[in-house]
């Protein structure tokens, strides 16, 4: 199954957000999906064109600080989106933001944010009825528990997994972040939760993992919260990243299966990918299907349900990553 909303906008530039984040990722996909030969005929078997979740205070309180969920309903807000975004340099100068071509106030981008984040509790809820299910939006991995930080204020990953073990309909989950960044978010909000186990492949190098450990104060970074396995990449090591991956999955074996697996399917350590930030670590479209396979094998073997959500992904190429897991993971669904 596919959750794809043909009327829930992409990208940002309709906030005046200079991010690279392509207008037509999933609207790309759909469409060459759309226009398979084996898959066109029996659409209706694997499209979901409407997001019926919510997103309630209640949900956000699953991942997130009241202190912080109250700045997000309050007139901060505009503020707590710049911050995430970065959108404002350390000179007080706009960065990769200009107001002035925005189409929508930025306060908006909650809402749709939220409805993204509605689309991965209802993906997980498809996956445990059809076994497989793919989200378009969502893996907002870096999003604390106190702020939302680098293009994710809320962490769409953990709320989902808490509000279904609140509804006794999972006990255990995987995450599986294949994401080019490493989900530091979602590993400090799961520390002390044995329920969820984290794997996080990602650049060795780069942000979130530019800084200091800890700072002068002695205070810990939270990027630098270990997932329950971490596998860097450093830059060059792209032949043996499936070897890699290979080997955190092995160790992933070794926890028991889960009742759900939630996959950040990153498009953005593709060779292709125009943000700055994931240089480090460029994979050929070849090597991502081989990636996208081997996940998806690992746990369709041991009879796991799988959510998927696209998670970072940057420019006018990120769709065909999507589009060629997509094609061949649905004809093996139907």
């Amino acid at each position: 199954m596919i959750i794809y909303d043909p009327n829930m906008k992409e990208g940002l530039a309709d906030f005046g957000i200079e991010i690279p984040v392509s207008g037509r990722r999933a609207a790309s996909t759909f469409t060459e999906l759309a226009r398979h030969p084996a898959l066109a005929p029996r659409i209706d078997l694997w499209h979901i064109n409407r997001i019926h979740e919510t997103i309630t205070r209640t949900d956000l309180l699953r991942a997130h600080s009241a202190e912080y969920v109250d700045r997000l309903y309050s007139d901060r807000l505009a503020d707590e989106i710049i911050k995430t975004f970065d959108l404002i340099d350390k000179n007080g100068h706009y960065y990769r933001y200009n107001p002035d071509n925005a189409t929508h106030p930025l306060t908006q981008l909650f809402d749709r944010l939220l409805s993204q984040a509605a689309g991965t509790v209802q993906c997980c809820r498809e996956a445990l009825n059809k076994r497989f299910c793919f989200s378009f939006g969502g893996g907002m991995h870096h999003a604390k528990r106190d702020f939302g930080e680098r293009f994710c204020l809320v962490n769409d990953i953990v709320i989902a997994l808490r509000k279904l073990q609140s509804e006794n309909l999972i006990r255990t989950a995987w995450v599986i972040d294949l994401d080019a960044h490493k989900g530091d978010g979602t590993a400090v909000l799961t520390e002390e939760d044995s329920s969820i186990t984290t794997l996080s492949i990602h650049m060795a190098n780069g942000w979130p993992l530019d800084g200091d450990a800890y700072d002068e104060q002695g205070r810990r970074n939270p990027s630098f919260v270990a997932s329950d396995i971490d596998i860097p990449v450093a830059a060059g090591e792209e032949d043996i990243y499936i070897a890699k991956l290979k080997e955190g999955l092995d160790k992933l074996s070794g926890v028991g299966p889960p009742d759900l697996a939630l996959v950040l399917a990153g498009s953005d350590p593709y060779e292709n990918d125009e943000l700055p930030s994931t240089a480090e670590l460029k994979l050929s479209l070849a090597q991502l299907k081989e990636r996208d396979q081997l996940v998806y094998h690992f746990l369709r073997a041991q009879h796991i349900p799988r959510a998927y959500v696209t998670a970072g992904g940057y420019g006018e190429h990120a769709w065909e990553v999507d589009w060629q897991f997509l094609q061949w993971a649905l004809l093996d669904n139907l």
